[in-house]
């Protein structure tokens, strides 16, 4: 087991991305390009034809429940959370854009991996696109399988949060603009293998757009 957990960590790659009723490929990190996230990432408007509907309507006080539990989340840190909030960011995210990204890490740290640069900076300037201009986006860290539980928390937090500060400093995107939630092993993406590479990710996800929402 040990050295299987080993060989896990120096392996360990993330991922950026959620389930979406439409799903996306993912992009091996530096091949992806701006547009692309952008493209992902922005929220898809119906198509409205006269006299015809276009399927069901949004409930406005379930949309309003929701802004306003992102607004009590957004100037939170990640270990702040309870597994209450983190289930609710779940649940309010599974049908959001978004895009998948392969980004390593440096071993058993939170450091970003130089060639993984050119991906996590595509995805800063996309979140600074116009086309996404006022929306609030979800940084959250998973893990495999391998690993005790706590230790799997604390490492789906850091990276989240490395995430977080890289597009903060390099790109000023703000603090409230991001938020964070670290998952650790509870949410794999493959359940029937859960050693698998695609469970070590990373998702950002576009929870919310207030231009697209006044209007």
């Amino acid at each position: 087991m040990s050295g299987r957990r080993t060989l896990t960590a120096i392996l360990s790659i993330v991922t950026i991305g959620v389930a979406l009723s439409v799903g996306v490929g993912r992009a091996v990190a530096g091949d992806v390009t701006e547009d692309q996230i952008v493209k992902a990432l922005v929220p898809v408007k119906p198509v409205l034809t006269r006299g015809l509907s276009v399927g069901p309507q949004a409930d406005p006080e379930a949309i309003a429940a929701e802004g306003r539990f992102v607004n009590t989340i957004r100037n939170r840190t990640t270990r702040s959370l309870s597994n209450t909030e983190r289930e609710e960011i779940a649940t309010i995210v599974k049908d959001k854009p978004n895009i998948d990204l392969e980004i390593t890490f440096d071993y058993n740290s939170a450091d970003i991996s130089a060639k993984s640069l050119p991906a996590v900076q595509a995805l800063g300037r996309a979140l600074t696109n116009p086309d996404l201009k006022g929306s609030t986006f979800l940084v959250a860290g998973h893990t495999d399988a391998a690993g005790g539980d706590a230790f799997n928390q604390d490492l789906s937090e850091r990276r989240a949060d490395s995430i977080k500060r890289y597009l903060m400093s390099k790109f000023n995107i703000a603090g409230p603009d991001l938020v964070t939630v670290g998952y650790g092993k509870t949410k794999l993406k493959n359940p029937n293998d859960p050693l698998a590479e695609e469970n070590r990710r990373v998702q950002v996800v576009n929870m919310e757009n207030k231009t697209t929402a006044s209007k």
